[in-house]
């Protein structure tokens, strides 16, 4: 079963897959400290500006981000209209919507954008398969572990054809019908213990045969694919420090509200 899309791979593919994920682990943090509503506007756009060479369609792009764009709409007006604050702008029953509360609710939600954006282009420019090769060979992660996540990323398709096979079966032999549709202790039954029994099988053994290639040793390995660190990498970096720094230098320096930069 196919679980990706085709697309255009750019120099984000490119990037080191642990570089990457360091650096946008430091950006999660870096969001958290910010408190200044314009400097939260300005480094969201930094961020969805990047996602221009995540290698996917507009359209694909606006399908992805549609819960995101969900969260940031929720976020934002579930603080606008129960927020507290003392210049009041509309209040109707228990909404009621203050100039302060606007901000605030706009501050989180260009924060949720922010991350949400930072994880969606993470997930569309990293390959697993690199990622976890990055963690062994920069980061020092033990192939074990590396190995067995490699592997049981491997079996979700496999697991989603047994499911879609499961349910054939049961539909051919008529036993889809005898039970009521809201039985749902019933259903969750049927399907999930062959898919237990057969991923318990599985899972066994691939544990012997990796104890059979000796990954438990923990001996050093040898690298079909090498993954290292190349100018890319520096690009990423530079744009990264730069966006950011000009992100915050725009935002104090020019702000879209003087009124309310500091929405703690």
């Amino acid at each position: 079963m196919q679980l990706s899309f085709p697309h255009r791979e750019t120099w984000l593919h490119h990037v080191n897959p642990g570089l990457k994920m360091v650096v946008l682990t430091l950006l999660f943090i870096y969001v958290i400290f910010i408190h200044n509503l314009n400097v939260m506007a300005n480094t969201a756009v930094a961020m969805l500006l990047l996602l221009i060479w995540s290698g996917h369609p507009w359209r694909r792009l606006l399908l992805y981000a549609s819960p995101f764009i969900l969260v940031f709409i929720s976020t934002s007006t579930g603080m606008m209209m129960f927020g507290k604050g003392e210049t009041t702008w509309f209040r109707y029953g228990l909404i009621h919507v203050t100039e302060e509360s606007f901000y605030r609710g706009m501050h989180l939600g260009f924060r949720s954008l922010c991350m949400a954006a930072a994880g969606l282009l993470f997930g569309l420019t990293t390959r697993p398969v690199r990622l976890f090769y990055s963690l062994m060979q920069q980061w020092r992660l033990p192939p074990k572990y590396a190995y067995s996540f490699l592997a049981a990323m491997r079996m979700i398709p496999i697991l989603l054809d047994e499911f879609q096979t499961l349910r054939y079966a049961i539909r051919i032999r008529g036993m889809g019908g005898r039970r009521s549709r809201w039985n749902i202790y019933g259903t969750l039954k049927r399907y999930a213990i062959p898919l237990l029994a057969q991923s318990i099988r599985r899972a066994q053994r691939m544990a012997v045969a990796m104890q059979a290639k000796g990954f438990a040793e923990g001996a050093s390995r040898t690298y079909y694919v090498p993954v290292g660190y190349s100018r890319t990498d520096t690009w990423f970096l530079l744009y990264m420090v730069i966006s950011f720094l000009l992100a915050y230098l725009a935002g104090v320096g020019y702000p879209y509200q003087p009124e309310m930069v500091d929405v703690r």
